[in-house]
């Protein structure tokens, strides 16, 4: 079959599902199966819909189907000397691009570049119904009202089967390099939080196992001015550091405790949590292995100002531990409302988000 068809032929099996109430298990490349809760429903496969369909790097615009492979998209960008600048991790050989939308990842660089979302410029996808919308376009000011192309990141397939998506791409940067420093993590924390107020051509930041890790990026001559001005030792094999950190096989990922994502204010004090903790993005992001109970960690994250993700359990986890934050009664009605609105007969990964929605 023509992949141009493939859209029809999905759109015709979620109506048919539609029609029968039976709920549908969105499935691309698979590679971000363990994000979430378990989805019981008969499988739709959207992976085979794939191929690069429009690129202009003249314009940094770049649309693809869903199930398009991310390097396949990265592959025919880094010939350009172009790149997808909110870094997403693969978490596997078959990551596509839909998957990565529809989880908004972004890797070590969301906190200088934008996160997946902001590049989003436009989409089409199925709806609950069966009906194929398009929304959005390929420049940034492109629709009044809301931005439904970008409420799809994040989204994990409950409002809608995402078709094809336009993103905005950006250049590779001139050089980089990375800086390393002895720090403990509060003293990190603080350097991070200094170093944001201050003109420097930071792109990532990272604290892991008592070393502070910055990467700078841009016009070689600005990244020697700002290595003689913040000091530090040149790391050796920072690509292969930003890429543990970004696909999490580095060495602090392999430790066998369920592994919690925590949103913080990037001022926030270092973690009072039983277990090793990372930090990207600034402060903002905390990775932390540890097996305390899900309220307490909840409890406290919430009093800090933040929330808390269950990004992988424990291989002998229970189903029935939520993976997200829990919503506000406000939260979980707009939820509700919008899943209503995208997906009548709830037969798009249901449950996948939250129980019930």
């Amino acid at each position: 079959m023509d992949k141009s068809d493939q859209g029809v032929t999905i759109a015709a099996q979620v109506r048919e599902a539609a029609a029968a109430r039976t709920p549908l298990a969105v499935i691309g490349g698979g590679s971000k199966s363990f994000l979430g809760r378990r989805v019981t429903g008969a499988p739709l496969a959207v992976g085979g819909h794939r191929g690069i369909l429009h690129y202009v790097p003249e314009e940094l615009v770049l649309t693809a189907r869903a199930g398009t492979p991310l390097t396949e998209i990265e592959t025919a960008l880094d010939a350009r000397g172009q790149m997808l600048a909110f870094e997403p991790p693969h978490f596997g050989a078959d990551a596509t691009l839909g998957g990565t939308i529809a989880a908004n990842l972004s890797g070590p660089r969301r906190a200088s570049a934008g996160a997946a979302r902001d590049f989003v410029l436009g989409c089409r996808l199925i709806n609950g119904n069966g009906d194929i919308l398009h929304f959005g376009g390929e420049v940034m000011k492109n629709v009044a009202g809301y931005d439904l192309s970008r409420l799809m990141a994040g989204a994990f397939g409950t409002l809608g089967v995402l078709l094809e998506i336009s993103l905005k791409v950006l250049p590779r940067p001139e050089a980089e390099t990375t800086l390393v420093f002895e720090q403990d993590e509060l003293s990190a924390i603080e350097t991070m939080n200094r170093w944001a107020g201050r003109p420097l051509p930071l792109s990532a930041t990272a604290w892991m196992d008592g070393r502070l890790y910055a990467q700078l990026s841009g016009p070689a001559p600005a990244l020697a001015a700002a290595t003689a001005k913040l000091g530090g030792e040149s790391l050796s094999g920072a690509k292969e550091f930003w890429y543990g950190l970004r696909e999490h096989t580095a060495a602090f990922f392999n430790d066998p405790r369920p592994l919690w994502r925590v949103a913080l204010p990037a001022s926030a004090a270092p973690l009072a949590l039983d277990g090793p903790e990372a930090v990207t993005w600034g402060g903002a992001q905390r990775w932390v292995k540890t097996g305390a109970r899900a309220v307490d960690i909840r409890t406290y994250t919430t009093a800090a100002g933040g929330h808390a993700t269950l990004f992988r359990p424990a291989k002998d986890a229970s189903p029935a531990e939520e993976p997200f934050h829990p919503l506000t009664p406000a939260l979980r009605s707009l939820h509700q409302r919008l899943k209503a609105a995208f997906d009548p007969a709830g037969i798009l990964n249901p449950g996948r988000l939250y129980a019930g929605i």
